[in-house]
Parts: structure tokens; C-alpha cells; sequence
């Protein structure tokens, strides 16, 4: 059921485990961190399924857990430009090479690492009209690879200048959009994958153990400074996925 080498199962194991203890610091960010490594031991087709299972246990249990926080009016904004940027990236997923999908993820996480560490300006409000381009670009990533978390984390923080609502927000959004793509990806076939649920349901006491461990970091130590020793592996993650985007036939 499970016919693969054992490094491999290991790695999977410790990526999603880390990936999810920085969820469970931040409320947001597993996939962006988990798709880009995985994606050196499965193909994207695969990883992305495989990671919406361990998004939706892990949106039950922050999402929900804190749904009383959350702010609807900016939820109800991004909603019909994230729809419709998920349809267009699920679209792309289903048509598009792996070479292309490969490069455009490495260069997204690249860029978005390199930002995030280098970046230490306070975040100033915009106007409410950035949650069309928000809206639509986080729903395309986040049906393209799940890593639409960060797009809609730029646009929430310059919204909401309490973290604790924030947080709520970004949670509820994930798992809210984790759903929609569950109905995108079983229409799509991707499911009827072998292994691919069983090796899922293996791996997700590990997507909970990380969740409990970062939850529990949130409340002793800055959440800042453990992801940048994330961001740094990302950026050597996310520059040989572009190197193997680039030799792929």
C-alpha cells in the first residue's frame, strides 16, 4: 500500500511535521514550505492532493477553534475573486507540464522567501480594492500548489491590524478555500491516484503533531524568528526546483 523507499517516506514525514509546526506558529504557511521540498520526492499532481487532506484537519482545528475572531466583511471580499482565480489555477493544474509548474513554483517561492526574510518595513493599510488582485492571485496559488496563504497573509495584515483576528481570518480562509478545493481535486480525478489517500492518512499524525508543537511555540517564543531559519531552506528549495524545472524535457 505504501511501496516506497524508506528515505522517501521519511523525508515526507519530516517536511509535512515542520511544515505544520510553522502553521501552527503563524496560521498559515504549510503548504508553501511542505509543496516545494515535497515536490523533490513526488510529483505536484500528487504532493497537492496530498497536502489538502492534512489542510483540512489542520483548518478544524485553528480555523474553526478561532472562528469567533474573524472578520467576515474582509472574508466576503476576497471571496468572489479567490473563487475565481482558484477555477483558472485548477485549470492549470490539470493542463499544464510539470516543467512549467516546477519553474512557476520556484520562482513564487523564491520570491516570496527571499521578501520575507529581507523585508523589515511595518505593514501600511491599503484600500480595500487590493482584494481583487489578492483575492484572485491567492486563489490561483492556492488551487495551483495550496500556497495561496501568504498572498492573502500581505493583503490581511495592511486590513487588519489585530493579529489575533488576523489570524482567525487567514485560518477560516484556509480552510474554507481547502473545501472548495476538495470538490475541484475529486472532479479532477486526482484521488483515484494510487497510494496517494493511504500515504495521506499516514502522514497525518505528523501534520498534528507539528500543528500542537507550533501552537504551543506561539505562546513562548516570536513567531518571526523561527520562520526565518524557514525561509532560508526555502530559498535553496525553491532555486533547485527552478534548476530541475529548467532540465526537465
Amino acid at each position: 500500500m505504501l511501496d516506497l523507499p524508506w528515505i522517501t517516506l521519511l523525508s515526507a514525514a519530516a517536511i509535512v511535521t515542520v511544515a505544520y509546526t510553522v502553521y501552527g506558529l503563524t496560521g498559515f504557511g504549510a503548504a508553501i514550505i511542505a509543496i516545494p521540498l515535497l515536490a523533490h520526492f513526488f510529483p505536484l499532481r500528487f504532493a497537492v492532493p496530498m497536502m489538502l487532506v492534512f489542510d483540512l484537519f489542520a483548518g478544524l482545528l485553528l480555523g474553526l477553534k478561532n472562528r469567533k475572531h474573524l472578520d467576515r466583511r474582509e472574508l466576503l471580499r476576497l471571496l468572489p475573486f479567490l473563487l475565481l482565480g482558484m477555477a483558472v489555477g485548477v485549470t492549470v493544474l490539470v493542463h499544464a507540464s510539470e516543467r512549467w509548474l516546477l519553474l512557476v513554483l520556484g520562482v513564487f517561492v523564491l520570491g516570496y522567501a527571499s521578501w520575507s526574510l529581507l523585508s523589515k518595513a511595518v505593514p501600511v493599510p491599503v484600500s480595500p480594492g487590493w482584494a481583487v488582485p489578492a483575492g484572485m492571485i491567492g486563489g490561483a496559488f492556492t488551487a495551483l500548489y495550496g500556497t495561496g496563504g501568504p498572498v492573502y497573509m500581505i493583503y490581511l495584515a495592511r486590513r487588519l491590524p489585530d493579529k489575533t483576528v488576523m489570524r482567525a481570518t487567514i485560518g477560516v480562509l484556509i480552510f474554507g478555500t481547502a473545501l472548495v478545493r476538495l470538490v475541484l481535486f475529486t472532479g479532477s480525478g486526482f484521488y483515484r491516484q494510487q497510494g496517494l489517500l493511504p500515504l495521506a492518512f499516514a502522514l497525518l499524525p505528523c501534520a498534528l503533531l507539528g500543528y500542537v508543537a507550533g501552537s504551543h511555540l506561539h505562546a513562548h517564543m516570536p513567531a518571526k524568528r523561527a520562520v526565518q531559519a524557514v525561509w532560508l531552506l526555502l530559498i535553496a528549495g525553491s532555486s533547485s526546483l527552478i534548476w530541475r524545472g529548467l532540465n526537465l524535457s
